[in-house]
């Protein structure tokens, strides 16, 4: 029996990653309520910026994503904490989706980006904690 994972190589599997790692988070009961009650996140429009700013970060196409991620997560914490715990179970989820789906030196490629996005996100959101409001 040969197994169907490959690498990640196209926009249709990025497509398939993005749309699998959200279903799971919004499954998640640390992360579903911070996306669909806090943020109200629009599906609509999310997983296709997704689909653009993963192909823009793993093929290096320079088209399709727009945004600042930094600042919508900095904006978020300052409604709900983003800490080790949130941004640790980001990357599990992650990383399990790349991990059930993918093999290869891009599969690899993403789960560390994934790693340094988490980390950079962090690291700002930390920094900029004593000029957030502190929620009541």
């Amino acid at each position: 029996m040969t197994s169907n994972i490959h690498d990640i190589s196209s926009r249709d599997d990025i497509i398939l990653l993005v749309n699998s790692f959200y279903a799971s988070v919004r499954a998640d009961s640390i992360l579903g309520p911070i996306f669909d009650d806090v943020a109200h996140t629009d599906w609509d429009t999310h997983l296709p910026k997704m689909y653009d700013f993963w192909e823009t970060v793993l093929f290096g196409t320079t088209t399709g994503f727009r945004g600042n991620p930094l600042a919508v997560h900095l904006d978020l914490a300052s409604r709900v904490p983003l800490g080790a715990r949130e941004f640790g179970r980001w990357i599990e989820l992650f990383h399990r989706n790349v991990d059930m789906l993918f093999a290869g030196l891009m599969a690899e490629d993403a789960k560390a980006r994934a790693l340094r996005i988490a980390a950079v996100m962090q690291h700002h959101i930390a920094n900029s904690a004593d000029s957030l409001p502190q929620p009541a």
